[in-house]
C-alpha cells in the first residue's frame, strides 16, 4: 500500500476514525492490526516474517539484559540472527552473482539456482530497529516490557515501509500516554501530508521522467544534458524521500505520535560531513552510533578513524541495495568524508584563519562544491550498474569544452516533456530552497507568525488542485519503497 495511492486514501481516515471513537486501552492494539493490515496488502505471507521477527527479537534480547557472563555472546547471537535475516533476502542475488563472477575468472562455468526470493518491504529498516533496541539494552537500556508495544515499534504503518528509523525509548513511552484528541493532530498532520504529496507527485515524479531518460539512455546527452539529468535526480530523490517521510510523520501525527525528522536542507551543506548531518538523518546517526562508533569512532590514531569511516559508509552504501554501483556509492561517500578530515587537516597545518573560513564567500563556494561532490555520488545511486556511472561520469567531465560552444538549442533535455515544465523546475527548485531558508531565518528572529487558518486552508486547497492538475500520467512508487 503506496502513500500516493487510492488504498491509502481511504485506509488513513477509517483507522484514524477508529482510533479516536475506541477506548484507550484498544487504540494501540488497533493501530497494530492496522499495521499489518497495511504490510500485508503488498504480499501477505511477508506478515509471517515481521511477526517472526518481533516475536524472535522479543524473546531473545531478555536474556542479554539478564545474563551477566554472557551479555555480550547473546548479544552476537541476536544481531547475527537479525543481520542473517537481512542477508537472506535482501543479498542472497548478489552473493550467488558475485560467486558465479569469481568463477567465471577462473574459467569454471556454473549454473547459479534460481532462488525465487522477493525482498520484503522495509526489511532493512525495522531490522536495523530491532538491532538499536539489542544493543541499547545490552548497553543498560530498559526491556520493553509489553509484547504489543514492542510489535508496534517494529510495524507501526507509518514508518514500517521507509522510516523514519525509530528509537524505541522516544517511541514507545507515547504509546503509554493516555493522549485526547486535538485539533491540532489533524491540522498539522493533514498539513504535513500534503505537503509530503505535493514534494512527490509535483516535483519528484515529475523529475522523475528527465532522470528516468536520462539515465535509461545516457548515450543520447551531452555532458551539459548530463549534468542537469543528475540535478533533476538529485532533487527528485530529495523530494520524493522528504516527501515520504512528511506523509509519515503526519500519519502518525493524527494519532498523536510524534517520530524523527529525516531531512534539514541537505543542499545547503557546506561540506560532505555536514550533508550527512542533514540527509536521511535517523540512518547517518543510527550508522554512526551502532557502526562507527562500535568500530572505534574517531578514538583511535587518524588512520584508524578514517579507516572507520570507509567501513561505514561503504556498508551503508550496500545497505541501500545488494549491487555494485550501490557499494561503490558507499565507498565513494567514506572517501568524501576522508578527505574533508584531512582537507580540515591541511587547513589547520598551514594556519588558515577562521574568518576565512567563516566567510559568506568561502560558505557559499563550499556549499557549491558540496552540492556537486554529492551530484557525482547520485550518479553511482542512479545508475543501473557502476559501468554506465563511470561512462556518464567520463562524458559529464567533457563539459568544460561543451560549454566553450553552449546553446539552448542543443539541449536534449528539454525535449523529454512538454518543453516550459523542466526548466520551470530548475527555477522553481532554488526559489523553494531559499524560501524555506528564510522563512526558517523569520521564525529563528521570532519575525514570523502562524498564518491565520483561512490562509492555511486556501494553501491546502491550492495544492490538492495542483497535484490534480500538474501530476504526471502515473505515479511511480517511492524510491526507498522495497529497501
Amino acid at each position: 500500500m503506496l502513500f500516493n495511492s487510492l488504498q491509502y486514501l481511504v485506509f488513513l481516515p477509517v483507522v484514524f476514525l477508529t482510533y479516536w471513537v475506541l477506548p484507550q486501552k484498544l487504540r494501540v492494539p488497533l493501530l497494530l492490526v492496522a499495521s499489518y493490515v497495511f504490510y500485508m496488502s503488498w504480499k501477505p505471507i511477508y506478515g509471517l516474517l515481521i511477526f517472526g521477527l518481533t516475536l524472535g527479537n522479543f524473546l531473545l534480547v531478555p536474556f542479554i539484559a539478564k545474563s551477566v557472563d554472557r551479555k555480550k555472546l547473546w548479544l552476537g547471537i541476536v544481531v547475527a540472527a537479525n543481520l542473517i535475516t537481512l542477508a537472506i533476502f535482501k543479498y542472497a542475488y548478489f552473493a550467488v552473482g558475485t560467486i558465479k563472477s569469481g568463477l567465471s575468472v577462473a574459467g569454471i562455468d556454473w549454473r547459479e539456482p534460481h532462488l525465487h526470493i522477493i525482498l520484503p518491504l522495509g526489511i532493512s529498516f525495522f531490522v536495523f530497529e530491532f538491532i538499536h533496541y539489542a544493543v541499547d539494552v545490552y548497553r543498560g537500556k530498559p526491556l520493553v516490557k509489553s509484547f504489543i508495544n514492542f510489535s508496534l515499534f517494529a510495524s507501526f504503518f507509518p514508518t514500517q515501509i521507509a522510516g523514519p528509523i525509530k528509537r524505541y525509548q522516544d517511541f514507545i513511552p507515547q504509546l503509554d500516554i493516555k493522549s485526547k484528541f486535538k485539533w491540532e493532530y489533524v491540522d498539522e498532520g493533514m498539513q504535513l501530508i500534503l505537503m509530503g504529496l505535493a514534494k512527490k507527485v509535483l516535483l519528484a515524479d515529475n523529475l522523475a521522467l528527465v532522470a528516468q531518460a536520462g539515465f535509461t539512455h545516457p548515450e543520447q546527452f551531452s555532458a551539459v544534458d548530463l549534468w542537469l539529468i543528475t540535478y533533476a535526480f538529485a532533487f527528485q530523490i530529495f523530494f520524493d524521500f522528504a516527501g515520504y517521510t512528511d506523509v509519515a510523520r503526519g500519519s502518525a501525527l493524527l494519532f498523536g505520535y510524534k517520530v524523527p525528522i529525516n531531512f534539514n536542507l541537505p543542499y545547503i551543506a557546506s561540506n560532505v560531513a555536514d550533508f550527512w548531518h542533514r540527509w536521511h538523518i535517523s540512518l547517518s546517526t543510527w550508522l554512526r552510533d551502532y557502526l562507527f562508533i562500535p568500530l572505534g569512532g574517531s578514538r583511535g590514531s587518524r588512520w584508524l578513524t578514517n579507516r572507520n569511516l570507509f567501513i561505514t559508509m561503504a556498508l551503508g552504501g550496500l545497505w541501500h541495495g545488494a549491487a555494485m554501483h550501490f557499494l561503490v556509492w558507499g565507498v565513494y561517500q567514506g572517501v568524501m568524508l576522508i578527505v574533508h578530515r584531512e582537507y580540515q587537516n591541511v587547513l589547520e597545518r598551514i594556519g588558515v584563519s577562521k574568518s576565512v573560513i567563516q566567510s559568506k564567500v568561502y560558505h557559499a563556494i563550499s556549499v557549491i562544491v558540496t552540492f556537486h561532490v554529492v551530484c557525482v555520488g547520485w550518479v553511482f545511486f542512479r545508475a543501473d550498474t557502476a559501468t554506465i556511472a563511470w561512462k556518464m561520469l567520463a562524458k559529464m567531465a567533457q563539459v568544460p569544452v561543451e560549454l566553450l560552444n553552449f546553446s539552448f538549442n542543443q539541449l536534449e533535455v528539454l525535449k523529454i516533456r512538454d518543453p516550459l515544465i523542466f526548466p520551470s523546475l530548475l527555477v522553481l527548485l532554488p526559489t523553494l530552497m531559499l524560501a524555506h531558508i528564510a522563512v526558517n531565518w523569520l521564525n529563528d528572529k521570532k519575525f514570523y507568525q502562524r498564518p491565520p487558518w483561512a490562509v492555511q486552508v486556501g494553501v491546502m486547497v491550492a495544492l490538492m488542485c495542483l497535484l490534480t492538475i500538474f501530476s504526471p500520467d502515473s505515479s511511480p512508487r517511492f524510491i526507498y519503497f522495497q529497501f
